[in-house]
């Protein structure tokens, strides 16, 4: 899905009434294990599942939540380094990340975002998206600002809110807030790997390998204790990963199905990635 496959998939704004189909069981409390300061992990399963080849396995839900108040958020892009494509898990290894996700979709140079990325005075894609409608930014630059903030893009104005943040990456976007899915229903689905923010400003890291139309999952991530405000797609199918290396816990997931490219779950590996958001020690 990196090379902008998902372009032509016509996202919209769903019909709210599938909500509901989400939110008659009552969930679970979440188990958080605290991986390091301002660092949380958990799992929960997805009641159900899309319905495909594998329909009677159980969906599981990978979180990393992050107060950005006590950890660092960083965008490390192989154009601003020395052009070389890494794992999730080689990017934390060499330099030293907590944790690292997927930054965005990319082009078909295997460098740039597809939506806007800039970290410092590094530009990897100047140019703004149309229709991506979901930006994060991190590193303040002035007192007042919160360590990290989502924004949605309804409005050229939008953008002005992340105008003090020295890093800023637009993404397709998944939830809106106040925590509303914008996708309508499709045949297509994929693995996932996805960024939210949550009601209290953390940030949570998201994967999971069962394919699930955006529109189911959203209804489902919703559904969850979670209080997940806005999220945004960072990547889909066998690029989706998801690398952890915080406390004891060492882990390394990769995606697998998307329709209309790898419709099977043989991806075992992490695909070398261009760019990802990382979790490093507060400076």
């Amino acid at each position: 899905m990196g090379r902008r496959r998902i372009g032509g998939l016509g996202c919209r704004l769903g019909a709210v009434v599938g909500a509901a189909l989400f939110a008659c069981a009552t969930p679970e409390p979440i188990a958080w294990r605290e991986l390091a300061a301002g660092l949380e992990y958990a799992t929960m399963s997805l009641d159900g599942r899309a319905s495909g080849p594998d329909a009677n396995g159980s969906a599981t839900l990978h979180v990393v939540r992050i107060d950005p108040a006590h950890v660092e958020l960083r965008a490390l892009m192989a154009s601003q380094l020395d052009g070389k494509r890494r794992t999730a898990g080689q990017w934390c290894d060499e330099f030293g990340l907590k944790a690292a996700i997927n930054m965005g979709m990319y082009q078909a140079d295997y460098r740039s975002n597809v939506g806007y990325a800039r970290s410092g005075d590094h530009v990897n894609n100047g140019h703004w998206a149309s229709k991506y409608k979901s930006a994060i930014g991190f590193r303040p630059q002035h007192e007042g600002l919160a360590p990290a903030r989502m924004v949605d893009l309804d409005g050229d104005a939008d953008k002005q809110a992340l105008d003090g943040y020295a890093t800023v990456i637009q993404n397709l976007r998944l939830i809106r807030a106040p925590g509303r899915n914008v996708w309508s229903q499709q045949d297509k689905r994929w693995s996932e790997a996805a960024i939210a923010t949550d009601a209290e400003g953390r940030v949570l890291l998201l994967f999971i390998r069962e394919p699930f139309s955006m529109w189911e999952l959203n209804h489902r991530l919703l559904a969850l204790p979670l209080g997940i405000v806005r999220a945004m797609h960072v990547e889909g199918g066998p690029e989706a990963s998801l690398s952890i290396r915080a406390g004891s816990l060492r882990l390394d997931l990769a995606g697998s199905f998307e329709t209309g490219f790898l419709e099977d779950e043989t991806n075992l590996g992490q695909w070398a990635l261009p760019n990802v958001i990382g979790i490093g020690a507060k400076r």
